[in-house]
């Protein structure tokens, strides 16, 4: 396992994130926290464990602001099924990762698992979590590899009418998130 802190400044957030991330072969474990100031203050922290192939195993989450905290529990089980907080959420049946809103963190996933640094162009349902309200919702992405840099590889982001072109370092994290988030420090 390799061990990576990551921060990032979070433009569409007015904040920043600190991501602690264990990585393996084909797996990762991340606790974090971050930090955001537009519409409202909120402070969240967040743990999160994949299985083999970088697939969202848990993802617990926890937000506070100035209106209370809430908590979310999100899980897939080996046979693909999601809960929320102990609920069951068959329209996320079928969504291999979480991507947790305003973080950089969860786009490695799919990027790692299909080789997206390297070529190629995949779709995906995802468990997307909005922040600050921790409400969950599937969400169709597409994952395009663009081009290989001097610093990593360019792959494009989309989701109904939104892309960007997001810049990854050659491990899979991003660097550059045009409009929402930019690396500043990494050890």
């Amino acid at each position: 396992m390799t061990t990576s802190v990551l921060t990032w400044e979070i433009t569409a957030s007015g904040g920043y994130e600190t991501a602690w991330i264990d990585i393996g072969d084909r797996s990762m474990r991340a606790r974090g926290r971050a930090v955001g100031t537009v519409r409202a203050p909120y402070w969240i922290t967040y743990t999160l464990e994949t299985g083999d192939g970088f697939v969202t195993r848990r993802l617990h989450v926890r937000c506070d602001t100035t209106g209370g905290v809430r908590e979310l529990d999100l899980r897939r089980n080996d046979d693909g099924h999601w809960t929320g907080n102990g609920e069951d959420r068959p329209d996320l049946d079928g969504a291999l990762d979480c991507d947790l809103g305003l973080s950089p963190l969860t786009n490695t996933m799919p990027v790692l698992r299909h080789d997206l640094l390297a070529d190629g162009t995949r779709e995906f349902l995802m468990a997307w979590v909005s922040v600050p309200d921790l409400t969950v919702r599937p969400s169709r992405q597409a994952y395009t590899h663009l081009a290989c840099t001097s610093r990593g590889a360019r792959v494009r982001y989309s989701s109904g009418t939104f892309s960007s072109d997001i810049l990854f370092d050659p491990d899979g994290f991003v660097l550059d998130y045009p409009d929402l988030a930019a690396r500043l420090f990494s050890q």
